[in-house]
């Protein structure tokens, strides 16, 4: 039954003559789920994921492809005839439960080189790596006239192979840095013959070229989403919110049936160092907005949203539906489509999150939602062409092998531990039918997600969503759960459990030092004591408020022993609270943000430390803490005192042996899982509970 909340979502719509049975779709993204060894065929894998899309209530789903150009590139092809009956089994899945498909095409352009290491890529021109908008790019070859005409028709027939497969539509990606955008963009067209940079229709008219082929070799029926940057944000001679409304009329004009808009962000240091662009508005504004993008924030200046004002403007310039994209949730959708700002909602992370997301949204069951936490984690892997994994989701890419079917044998399953890894265990093993006891010495779920989201913050990761949703979860199945209390080996011999699963998380990692026990220093264990102990009268959002004006335990000037991830954030932390902050580690310059996502949020999270005073010493030896401050040894051999009235260890966590000790043999099957068994991320953590939940 349809929530009457969302009753603007649950509108059918339609682009050309397809029908969508609601305003929410899965857009076009690379999974890299192919194996490159059977030449980029379809495989179950990725038809089992966009079946449960389909399934899980979406209005359109839209597949991606590789780049259509030949070379060694990845993802599933559709360069040739012989690729359609994989393509035609995607079909059918999606066409099952009463959900249009769409594929979505596109070329690399320029981009080639620089992701997969193929021959020169094409641009619309050749720009010098100085004058670059990407200097991280390899230059390009510009395009000839006849190679345009090849890649027209390029376009041309891999929409007629998508629609003998059993497609609906096609998604004409001219977006990102693409090569279809750099002719649409005079930062990257610098060309002068009938398509450059001279006039509006000059450098659309690759673009209109290839849908009036499309259309011609198809069909005039053919629907055709354009998708396009509406803007490039902070790049001189980039596209504007006025050119992309001209764009949007002129593709409307060649027949396309929906525009379909995102937006590329250019991101910059203070010192106007370009550091990349991105297509995530909320990888731009982080780790601090610093007043960007002001005119263009619908979801409060930390990127949620931040392109529906633009859908907003081209809306009222076409008469076609107008698609958005952006972190945008189904509040943020529901109010945009009421207001008319556009038509259909696009969604990609929040989908891998939860595939049966639309479907619960329409039911109304919001607190089912597994939460996009926005981590970033599928992206990373994406851009390093390993397969995308969801931090939040375990059965991403494993539909079939972690569908939910009953248990063989009932069991009764105890877990000591409510962090991630306890409760996905308990949820997995509740759903299956288990009897499943919960255990857990603090006085509320969560392990250190709390923490955690009070240091990391609640603007760009949902990490307090994610706890909040896992305690649903637990609670709703009918886990039996004990907080407060600390499980022994007697608790355990009185509940007798045929299961027990350790994941009580790690140890902290204390240095022996002299002076380690000093006033002046805060452990990580002692650091999560007095946070857990302030828990208990407020919640993470008001201790982080509280602790902008009172941080009573911690001194102006700051050293953190460790540089990994934890230490690194706890910098920021600090630092955005008036703190002088000076990192030492014993790692290598390289290992400094370790377990930090490597595209986008490592780099930037590392440059404003820098930009922002915090010094990091690199290869050092801890030698003793005094009440002056550490005193250590440089990797030039140089003993040296860094004054510190604070000195906290932020050190990687130690595997938790001692409670595996104390329950061996205390339960017929006894496993160590998460933090216990091996301190990861919470990536990993959420993997072994599920892992488990699903073995026993």
């Amino acid at each position: 039954m349809n929530s009457t909340k969302f009753k603007n979502l649950s509108k059918p719509i339609y682009i050309g003559k397809v029908r969508l049975k609601n305003r929410m779709m899965k857009n076009g993204t690379g999974l890299f789920w192919d194996d490159p060894s059977t030449g980029g065929f379809m495989n179950d894998k990725y038809i089992a994921f966009f079946e449960a899309l389909a399934k899980g209530g979406a209005g359109l789903v839209v597949s991606a492809t590789s780049p259509l150009q030949v070379g060694p590139l990845p993802g599933f092809k559709i360069i040739s005839d012989e690729y359609i009956p994989g393509y035609k089994k995607l079909a059918e899945a999606i066409h099952k439960y009463d959900c249009p498909a769409f594929l979505q095409l596109f070329h690399l352009g320029g981009m080639s080189p620089l992701f997969f290491k193929a021959p020169a890529g094409i641009s619309a021109s050749s720009i010098p790596k100085n004058e670059s908008p990407r200097p991280g790019f390899e230059v390009a070859r510009e395009i000839t006239i006849p190679e345009i005409h090849d890649v027209v028709e390029l376009f041309a027939k891999a929409a007629e192979r998508t629609k003998k497969a059993g497609f609906d539509g096609t998604e004409l990606n001219g977006g990102c840095n693409h090569l279809l955008n750099s002719f649409l963009s005079r930062a990257w067209n610098k060309r002068h013959d009938e398509y450059g940079c001279q006039t509006m229709e000059s450098r659309a008219r690759i673009f209109i070229e290839v849908i009036k082929e499309m259309k011609r070799l198809n069909g005039k029926d053919w629907p055709i989403i354009a998708l396009m940057n509406a803007m490039e944000v902070d790049l001189k001679d980039g596209i504007t919110i006025e050119e992309s409304k001209q764009f949007a009329k002129m593709f409307e004009e060649a027949g396309a049936d929906a525009i379909e808009i995102r937006s590329e962000y250019y991101t910059w240091t203070k010192d106007v160092k370009r550091r990349e662009s991105t297509h995530f508005p909320d990888a731009y504004f982080y780790p601090d907005h610093e007043g960007r993008l002001e005119d263009y924030v619908e979801g409060g200046g930390h990127g949620a949203g931040a392109n529906l004002p633009m859908a907003a403007e081209i809306k009222k310039a076409v008469n076609i539906p107008v698609i958005c994209m952006g972190k945008m949730d189904w509040e943020m959708g529901e109010k945009a489509i009421r207001k008319g700002k556009v038509d259909i909602i696009s969604m990609n992370r929040r989908l891998l999150a939860d595939p049966a997301l639309p479907k619960k949204v329409l039911e109304g069951r919001i607190e089912d939602i597994t939460p996009c936490t926005s981590c970033m984690t599928c992206f990373n892997l994406g851009e390093h062409f390993q397969p995308v994994a969801c931090r939040v989701n375990a059965s991403l890419g494993k539909e079939r092998e972690y569908e939910i079917t009953p248990a063989k044998k009932k069991k009764k399953v105890m877990i000591i531990g409510g962090g991630p890894a306890g409760m996905e265990a308990a949820r997995v093993a509740a759903l299956r039918g288990h009897e499943v006891i919960l255990y857990d010495k603090e006085n509320r779920l969560g392990g250190s997600l709390p923490v955690a989201a009070m240091v990391k913050g609640f603007e760009r990761e949902d990490i307090l969503g994610l706890a909040h949703y896992l305690n649903i979860q637990v609670t709703k199945l009918g886990v039996k759960i004990n907080t407060g209390k600390e499980a022994t080996p007697e608790t355990v011999a009185n509940i007798n459990p045929d299961v027990l699963i350790l994941a009580a998380g790690g140890k902290h990692n204390i240095p022996d030092i002299p002076g380690i026990n000093g006033s002046n220093v805060l452990t990580g264990m002692e650091l999560h004591r007095q946070l857990k102990f302030f828990f208990k009268f407020a919640g993470p959002e008001l201790l982080r408020k509280l602790s902008a004006i009172w941080l009573p335990s911690i001194g102006k000037n700051v050293v953190i022993m460790g540089g990994r991830l934890h230490g690194c954030q706890t910098a920021e932390f600090l630092v955005k609270r008036g703190r002088k902050v000076t990192i030492v580690d014993t790692g290598t310059k390289k290992e400094i943000g370790d377990g930090l996502i490597e595209v986008f949020l490592k780099p930037y999270l590392l440059y404003w430390l820098t930009d922002h005073g915090v010094q990091i010493l690199t290869e050092v030896k801890y030698n003793r803490i005094t009440k002056k401050g550490l005193t250590l040894t440089t990797k030039d051999g140089i003993k040296k005192t860094i004054k510190a009235d604070t000195i906290i260890t932020a050190l990687p966590l130690e595997p938790n042996t001692e409670l595996a000790k104390s329950m061996k043999g205390k339960a017929k099957e006894v496993y160590t899982i998460g933090d216990a068994k091996e301190p990861h991320l919470i990536f990993d953590a959420i993997a072994d509970g599920a892992r488990i939940g699903h073995e026993i």
